[in-house]
């Protein structure tokens, strides 16, 4: 099956000679949530705004259902559905009138119980006689997303929906977005809290500079790029390790009461248990073991930072 998204080349540059996006090929597959991550200023937002047609592009195509998004604007456009960052809503209209009149924008025919579906899978019904100045900035958040499914798009575009959201409405809004990918609908998000990306995304892509440094399945990538930290908590503290042991990863911590060791999850199974072997020769033993994974954050600053 073709992708619903295909980005090829895909360049952007300014009057003033900015660049920025620099080359970006991406296809996003039918019903996946791929999450965009990338400090400001990284390509993001241009991104998303040339291929929801809001601004075009200096060279490359994008085909959207298989249409160009430059030649076929109205077939493209009507597929997508945009939450932008900014709160930009009529303050004076009500919550009902607002996303029920996106609708209409899109050229789709008054749907009664469509949008008191939005509005309700959204937590917006109790408030959809309320006027937007009525809100607070979370519901204002959710009312850009009723707006953005109002005509029953295909695609999804989320660009920090989260930003400046409480921790209790971010989750509720996850669950929201997985209810969508459930009923079929592709979600391209761009987000700087790397645990939505954790949390939600099936891919995650990484764009520093204009570039797409890399797009993998979630697991894939931290398995891939992940490093595993085994801890021993001595029974004994150690004054410092043996020079045997220097250049090996190990490393003495917590005032001589730890030892940590970094190792590949996959590939090094072997060499910890020559570790624990080779601990016991020198007479240094622990009272507790235990592993952490590396977050995805971890693996995001590390590609962002060898990227400068």
């Amino acid at each position: 099956m073709a992708p619903i998204i295909s980005i090829r080349n895909l360049t952007k540059i300014y009057s003033n000679g900015f660049q920025a996006l620099k080359g970006i090929d991406l296809d996003v597959e039918k019903g996946e949530i791929l999450a965009l991550l990338g400090p400001n200023g990284a390509g993001k937002t241009t991104m998303i705004s040339i291929v929801c047609g809001i601004a075009n592009p200096s060279g490359g195509t994008v085909l959207v259902g298989g249409h160009d998004v430059v030649k076929d604007f109205r077939a493209t456009r009507s597929m997508i559905g945009l939450v932008p960052q900014e709160l930009t809503t009529d303050q004076f209209e009500t919550v009902w009138n607002t996303v029920s009149f996106s609708r209409g924008l899109h050229g789709k025919k008054a749907n009664p119980a469509h949008i008191e579906k939005v509005l309700r899978d959204l937590s917006l019904w109790d408030k959809k006689d309320n006027t937007l100045r009525q809100l607070s900035g979370g519901m204002k958040r959710r009312v850009l997303i009723a707006k953005a499914l109002s005509h029953e798009p295909e695609i999804l575009f989320l660009d920090e929906p989260t930003a400046g959201v409480d921790v209790a409405l971010r989750k509720d809004m996850w669950h929201v977005v997985e209810k969508l990918r459930e009923a079929g609908v592709t979600i391209i998000l761009t987000t700087h809290y790397i645990e939505e990306a954790e949390e939600i995304a099936d891919r995650v892509g990484v764009i520093n500079g204009g570039e797409l440094l890399l797009v993998e399945d979630k697991t894939a990538l931290m398995a891939k790029l992940g490093r595993k930290q085994l801890i021993l908590e001595l029974t004994e503290p150690l004054e410092e390790l043996p020079a045997s042991f220097a250049g090996n990863g190990l490393a003495l911590t917590a005032g001589g009461n730890r030892l940590t060791y970094e190792f590949d999850a996959e590939n090094d199974q072997e060499s910890i248990a020559a570790l624990l072997t080779r601990l016991a020769e020198h007479n240094i033993h622990f009272k507790d073991l235990s592993t952490q994974q590396s977050s995805l954050e971890d693996i995001f600053v590390a590609l962002v930072g060898g990227a400068k």
